[in-house]
């Protein structure tokens, strides 16, 4: 059998390759070295139908289990987080599927009302952007901006896929539709530019595949005092690490699975660590916007 790649593998062509060890160096704006966000994502689901995190097997549609279980964080989980970031005056970052200004707008008004930043995420977590043609997927872009303009009178900077599904044109259609960033990308600990063919600016801002709820708690079954313990320890870590250049901690969210009692507790003494580094002035506690603005003024194009 003949080997299919024996030169330099397909490409995207979107950054090049660059160690974090040989960087220009900076600092954040409270002279921080570790900008640490909170990204929560709200999201809504179609009944009976479409795509959807599982907390037991997936059953034929309509799937009354897993659909009930993801509502109880629109309902239940959402309200309690909200509760527990303004006990400790964090601001967090609203990954936002549109559809809950038709299925729940109180809820994205209390996002707006924190002063919370709003991050594009799709209309709804049933579907993916790699399913869609071109036409599609920029339709969807720019109606989604549009939408959080006319309801919270503030359109999206920055945008994550719903399940971070791309096509291979989601980067372009991005800049296309006046989208500043992405949280696509999880492949480096500091923002970067990525390449698009308007030669339009798009930011690359880290993003958790990790310290992220669904692939520790859902998908390896991770104990939530186990993933409080996670979130700390990397915390703690990459605040060592910012010593020799600064870094970007992001921590994902989902209502439906922290915002349950138990998991809520430990999630307390987690964001309790962070809120104290906060407060040190070890950290700056942020959001992905602010990154981005930032990035420009030291990177300016």
């Amino acid at each position: 059998m003949t080997a299919r790649y024996l030169g330099p593998l397909p490409a995207h062509g979107r950054f090049d390759y660059s160690p974090i060890t040989r960087r220009a160096d900076h600092a954040w704006p409270n002279g921080a070295r570790l900008a640490i966000y909170l990204g929560f994502n709200l999201e809504h689901f179609a009944f009976g139908e479409g795509m959807g995190a599982c907390i037991g097997p997936a059953h034929p549609h309509p799937d009354v289990l897993n659909f009930s279980w993801r509502e109880y964080g629109n309902r239940v989980g959402a309200w309690r987080c909200l509760e527990l970031f303004d006990s400790l005056g964090l601001p967090s970052s609203t990954l936002l599927n549109t559809a809950l200004y038709d299925h729940c707008p109180e809820l994205v008004a209390a996002s707006v009302a924190r002063g919370d930043e709003l991050i594009g995420h799709g209309h709804s977590n049933s579907e993916r952007q790699a399913d869609m043609a071109e036409a599609e997927e920029a339709a969807l872009l720019a109606d989604c901006r549009e939408r959080m303009q006319a309801e919270s009178g503030q359109a999206p900077a920055g945008w994550l896929s719903p399940w971070i599904s791309e096509s291979r044109l989601t980067p372009d259609l991005l800049a296309e539709a006046g989208y500043g960033y992405t949280l696509n990308w999880c492949h480096d600990d500091q923002p970067i530019r990525m390449r698009t063919r308007s030669g339009r600016t798009l930011w690359s801002v880290p993003y958790p595949q990790e310290l992220n709820d669904i692939p520790m708690i859902i998908a390896r079954q991770m104990d939530a005092k186990d993933f409080a313990a996670m979130v700390i320890d990397n915390a703690d870590e990459m605040l060592e690490q910012s010593r020799r250049q600064p870094l970007v901690m992001g921590l994902a969210l989902h209502p439906y699975i922290v915002g349950q009692p138990y998991r809520l507790r430990h999630l307390r003494r987690a964001l309790a660590h962070l809120a104290g580094l906060r407060d040190r002035g070890e950290i700056w506690f942020t959001t992905p916007g602010e990154i981005c603005r930032h990035m420009e003024q030291l990177e300016p194009t």
